[in-house]
């Protein structure tokens, strides 16, 4: 997929106040742990996270997909009324239905021209969207788009502990358990447009590739169980799938961009946590050097997490104007997506 037509006229994010670090994660796991002699400081140790953050208790995600709309809308240099698409892209959502989106348009005030709707592909929405969105810019049927992502980690995460002091459970059966205790919850949205619309200066999506391998679909699962949430994943064989999904939609990716593992300036994954990390570039032949990442403070976010990291380069300074950033994204399922963006230097 090729863009010629879409900027990124604004990226902005919200974050709770509430931190969990792993060591009060394991803290809360204290029994467990002198059960089944498991080492303190395992859970940092083995992912790279220091520390998550968890909306108050009873907070919709759709108020929280709202809090970084603001956030973006605030920065945009347009108004609310101009809005022609919103999508609210997290994994989680207010109920069945109507759409979440529903709720976010109400809360952000935004017109009744304002087509709305959810997508909903594991941690690979947010870039989905991105697709969606700009297709529809790309093909002349909107100007403006708008997609938000809240994520809230924290009943999964509190349900996950509650289960883990089962005195059943073994150092072997609780290993589906292990990547809950890993995510976080945050927020962010960005504003997407015809490039003629924005400053001259905004960044640009170019090019889009998809990979898909269903034959993986078991290896994350996640459901409602009762008022709580479950998830149970088996990370060995999620990572080494993973690694070859991406490394199949990385051909796809340099295909469609003529770029090469030396191409990008800035490279932006899903935050999943250090080892995640130190294989996809091996796999992919990338510099460790130009990765970003900031599931150290904010862990897994889901959806929210590789759109947040790309906005708090931006804030860094890790990416800049004159540079190109490669997008890396996975999702449960199993999917990747990689977007190819280009800020002009003007």
């Amino acid at each position: 997929m090729k863009f010629n037509q879409v900027a990124i006229e604004s990226i902005a994010y919200a974050l709770p106040e509430e931190v969990w670090t792993s060591a009060d994660v394991e803290a809360k796991l204290a029994d467990v742990y002198k059960r089944l002699k498991l080492p303190e400081g395992r859970l940092e140790l083995m992912t790279g996270i220091r520390e998550r953050r968890f909306w108050p208790k009873g907070t919709f995600p759709s108020q929280a997909s709202a809090q970084a709309g603001e956030a973006v809308l605030a920065q945009s240099s347009f108004d609310r009324s101009e809005i022609d698409l919103l999508i609210h892209s997290a994994v989680c959502r207010d109920r069945l239905e109507p759409a979440t989106a529903a709720y976010v348009h109400g809360l952000l005030g935004l017109p009744g021209k304002t087509q709305i709707f959810d997508v909903s592909n594991a941690c690979l929405g947010f870039l989905n969207a991105m697709v969606v969105a700009g297709s529809m810019i790309e093909s002349g049927q909107i100007e403006r788009a708008l997609i938000c992502s809240g994520e809230n980690g924290r009943p999964l995460v509190e349900n996950t502990i509650q289960q883990l002091h089962d005195p059943g459970l073994t150092r072997k059966t609780i290993k589906p358990y292990f990547a809950n205790l890993t995510i976080g919850a945050g927020a962010v949205a960005a504003v997407l447009c015809r490039k003629d619309l924005a400053p001259a200066s905004s960044m640009q999506l170019r090019a889009a590739a998809v990979e898909t391998d269903t034959a993986a679909n078991e290896l994350c699962q996640g459901d409602s169980s009762g008022d709580a949430l479950e998830m149970l994943t088996d990370s060995e064989e999620l990572l080494v799938a993973g690694i070859n999904v991406a490394k199949r939609n990385w051909a796809r990716f340099t295909e469609v961009t003529g770029w090469t593992p030396g191409s990008p300036d800035r490279v932006i994954t899903h935050q999943v946590g250090k080892a995640h990390t130190r294989e996809l570039f091996g796999a992919l032949g990338l510099d460790l050097a130009k990765d970003f990442t900031t599931f150290e403070t904010l862990g897994n976010v889901g959806s929210v997490s590789c759109p947040i990291t790309l906005a708090y380069a931006i804030e860094a300074g890790a990416y800049k104007a004159g540079e190109r950033a490669a997008l890396l994204g996975i999702g449960s399922g199993l999917s990747s997506i990689m977007m190819a963006l280009e800020w002009p230097d003007l």
